[in-house]
């Protein structure tokens, strides 16, 4: 085989992505809280910038502010500043207490609990059964573990233990310390007085069935008619599955949009939620000490760096901003009946209309539109919710999914209990309307929603 050298030339594109193209999709993909943050990092690992501080007051108004402190009665003010009414001091020294220095904290579910158990239990030989049922609770109120695992972990006999999980089942929230759901359902029952021994037998015997709908065969297994089944299960529909729940530690996680939509007249205004943001500028004393470095040292490559990459990151985030606005520009040009009428003229919109309204690549709206919201005269939404497919109408425009979804909603809503619409029936009333779906897109769309089959809604009384 013949081995040898050459030399040969091909011509190619690629796609290089630098440091800064990395950075200016991030920061375009970035929340406002998130950018927020990112900027503040910036500035403490780069030394040419700085945070420009807000525009001091004009002389007017500085003026203006000065003219009425001094009409200001301080002497009054203070007397009055010193009323019971105004001020009351946080440490009362007659009793050295006062509520108002105590901080509030949610209580658990084991200290509700616990403490009920200490008033119920007087016999200190139980008292540390208790404890530990109540310890293996989990988050729902539900016992993790059987008695005979506590009784052999405790060195008791499973008597005691039953005794106490008895009486720990008898403390508020009622059906706490059940070891399943029929248990569970079984003490609020109990607790609540019902009598009727169909009520428990359902809820023992047929609760599949009942998560199914099938009412007519239950009715039939307990010999009663189809109504009173229905009765049972809207009163098992009110008990609490999961007693804990509501001693939970629930994380509130805010929206802050990062524009706002309001309309003036006939006209809508985009305001940008940006007026929080830092801003970012040069440092002075930076920019003369490049301008009098040498360019071939080491001091001067690296301000030079830093330089360079405080500019990109300042235009990165004009363009971020000028990216989201026009954005939200089009939005509003293309759904301008949602914003008139609501969610059922919402049309459909895709990435592409609007990357080829203002000119950039589909990726480029996508990341400007993921995880941001706009503030709206009917509400806060998603960027990305005025985006759907959608199908044709009577009318000649396009309709949204989520338009047909509403309608699909006030339809399902306005039906007869006792007989409600099947999916062909929505499919022709839809039509009505003049949106013309198959049955089975209506189903899909309704499986969306989480509503259930017109079987499954049917009531009986």
């Amino acid at each position: 085989m013949k081995m040898g050298y050459n030399l040969h030339l091909e011509q190619s594109q690629k796609l290089i992505m630098t440091p800064q193209l990395k950075q200016a999709i991030k920061i375009l993909q970035l929340a406002t809280f998130e950018l927020d943050q990112y900027i503040q990092h910036q500035v403490e690992v780069n030394p040419v910038l700085e945070i420009t501080p807000p525009l001091k007051e004009d002389s007017y108004t500085v003026e203006r502010e000065r003219q009425m402190e001094e009409k200001i009665n301080w002497k009054e003010y203070l007397e009055d500043f010193n009323n019971y009414e105004y001020s009351k001091p946080s440490y009362n020294e007659d009793n050295q207490f006062n509520y108002e220095n105590i901080v509030s904290s949610n209580t658990t579910l084991q200290e509700h609990l616990l403490f009920q158990y200490n008033i119920a239990v007087l016999d200190y030989r139980y008292k540390e059964i208790g404890e530990y049922i109540i310890d293996n609770l989990n988050d729902n109120g539900y016992l993790i573990g059987t008695v005979e695992e506590i009784a052999k972990e405790l060195n008791q006999e499973i008597d005691p233990v039953e005794n106490i999980l008895a009486i720990i089942q008898t403390f508020d929230p009622p059906g706490v310390a059940a070891r399943n759901l029929k248990e569970c359902l079984l003490i609020q029952l109990r607790q609540l007085g019902i009598t009727n021994k169909n009520v428990y037998r359902v809820v023992e015997e047929y609760l599949e069935e009942v998560a199914q709908n099938k009412y007519p065969y239950v009715a039939k297994q307990l010999g009663v008619d189809a109504g009173e089944v229905q009765e049972i299960c809207d009163l098992i529909r009110t008990l609490e599955p999961k007693p804990g729940r509501k001693f939970a530690s629930v994380s509130n996680n805010y929206i802050v949009p990062d524009a706002a939509i309001k309309k003036i007249g006939n006209e809508y205004i985009i305001m940008l939620n940006d007026k929080n943001l830092p801003s970012l500028t040069i440092r002075e004393d930076y920019r003369k000490l490049i301008a009098s470095e040498g360019g071939d040292t080491d001091a001067a490559k690296f301000l030079n760096d830093k330089l360079n990459s405080a500019v990109w990151l300042i235009r990165s985030i004009e363009q971020r901003r000028q990216t989201i606005y026009k954005v939200v520009e089009v939005i509003i040009k293309k759904q301008k009946n949602f914003f008139e009428h609501g969610k059922k003229h919402l049309r459909p919109l895709t990435l592409k209309e609007i990357a080829e309204e203002i000119e950039v690549h589909e990726s480029t709206v996508s990341r400007a539109t993921n995880g941001k919201y706009v503030d709206t005269p009917i509400g806060v939404f998603e960027l990305k919710y005025f985006f759907s497919s959608g199908v044709g109408s009577s009318d000649g425009d396009g309709i949204s999914a989520e338009s047909i979804k509403n309608h699909m909603r006030e339809i399902i809503d306005a039906e007869n209990p006792c007989k409600p619409w099947s999916d062909d029936k929505i499919a022709k009333l839809l039509g009505e309307r003049g949106i013309v779906i198959s049955r089975r897109t209506v189903a899909k769309y309704r499986e969306d929603m989480r509503i259930a089959s017109s079987s499954k809604r049917k009531r009986y009384q």
